[in-house]
């Protein structure tokens, strides 16, 4: 997962350490301070730890954040008393192969250049413990600015079916070819584990193909699906799905829709007649990591039309880049709720921070 993206970052980080002087890139500010007015050490120097490799360093950062204290982010190594500073000149060329490692990630532009500039807040003007590598505090700080754009927009999926009113109505846009009905699938099995009862709605009846998967789908979980024969009304569809779920007192209702080119004028006027007589809760669009941008415009048409609350990114575990991951909730302001990591209708994750971040730089 992030193949790509994770060694371009650890040439990023390597270059920092290997072709860059240290005794060069910081300036040495010890000759301007005086004596300290609280010595940082006593007549008993604490024994020196030993150093951690970068793989032991990630493991303790990831169990530092299991126990709600993160030590290792960039503001952590500040030191408040001499220490050493990245020269500007030095920090340009570091920040430079940063933002076109991004780009050729297929980072959206905006997003690559809101880590570009939190790095720079990150180090700029800042003191650093020596007993920090310049490898180390630039991954920190590239660490920190990721951290910041990914927490504007999570969004905790099971705890908002948990608030609803009953039944919840929840649909789901895309286009073709995105695993959108897999998706769904996913969500219902999941539902059901949690002891929600769970009614589909077949409303891409623009293919025949759509209406058989989602009901061999439903089939396999045991759940109640409700359908019409091909180029029936989709907006009848999910008002029948509606009624049924209140008559027979179910918990959820999922609607699929057609998933045609965003494109297409039909399709957009589609979802907004099923969205005035379904009147869904929450209105989920489902993005194929592997496109990109493309993913990122698909979702921007989607929200214009219908309004979406939410993203599934399906296909991750086979995204060499992450870009489509680490752009579309920020370029959008819409949180990606989860991310599919496979086939089984159990691969399928609750999307946070730390998750993203832990695969970022494993």
């Amino acid at each position: 997962m992030f193949e790509s993206l994770k060694s371009k970052m650890k040439s990023l980080f390597s270059k920092a350490k290997d072709d860059l002087d240290e005794k060069e890139i910081f300036k040495d500010e010890t000759e301007q301070t005086t004596t300290p007015k609280t010595p940082i050490q006593d007549s008993q120097p604490e024994p020196e730890q030993p150093k951690l490799s970068r793989k032991e360093m990630l493991k303790l950062q990831k169990q530092e954040r299991a126990s709600g204290k993160d030590t290792h982010k960039s503001a952590s190594v500040v030191s408040e008393s001499g220490g050493k500073k990245i020269k500007d000149s030095a920090l340009d060329e570091i920040l430079d192969e940063l933002y076109f490692t991004l780009l050729e990630a297929d980072v959206a532009l905006p997003v690559a250049d809101k880590i570009k500039e939190g790095v720079r807040a990150n180090l700029t003007g800042k003191k650093y413990d020596r007993s920090y590598s310049l490898e180390e505090v630039v991954e920190m700080s590239v660490k920190d600015a990721v951290r910041d754009v990914l927490e504007l927009n999570e969004f905790n999926f099971d705890q908002w079916v948990e608030e609803q009113q009953r039944p919840t109505v929840i649909m789901f846009v895309g286009i073709n070819g995105t695993g959108k009905t897999t998706a769904i699938a996913k969500i219902a099995n999941r539902l059901q584990k949690s002891g929600k009862s769970v009614v589909m709605a077949a409303c891409d009846t623009f293919r025949a193909g759509a209406i058989e998967q989602l009901s061999i789908h439903a089939d396999k979980l045991g759940c109640k699906i409700v359908k019409q024969t091909q180029d029936a009304d989709p907006a009848a569809v999910a008002y029948d799905a509606v009624e049924h779920a209140k008559a027979k007192r179910r918990d959820i209702v999922l609607v699929d829709t057609a998933g045609r080119m965003q494109t297409n004028s039909n399709l957009i006027e589609e979802m907004k007649k099923i969205v005035r007589v379904a009147k869904p809760d929450l209105k989920v669009f489902v993005g194929d990591s592997l496109a990109g941008n493309n993913a990122i415009e698909q979702a921007k048409v989607f929200d214009d039309a219908v309004g979406i609350d939410a993203v599934i990114l399906t296909k991750i575990d086979t995204d060499a880049k992450g870009g489509a991951a680490l752009s579309i909730a920020h370029t959008i302001g819409k949180p990606i709720a989860f991310v599919c990591n496979g086939q089984e209708y159990d691969d399928i994750v609750m999307f946070n921070t730390e998750w993203m971040i832990d695969r970022m730089f494993e």
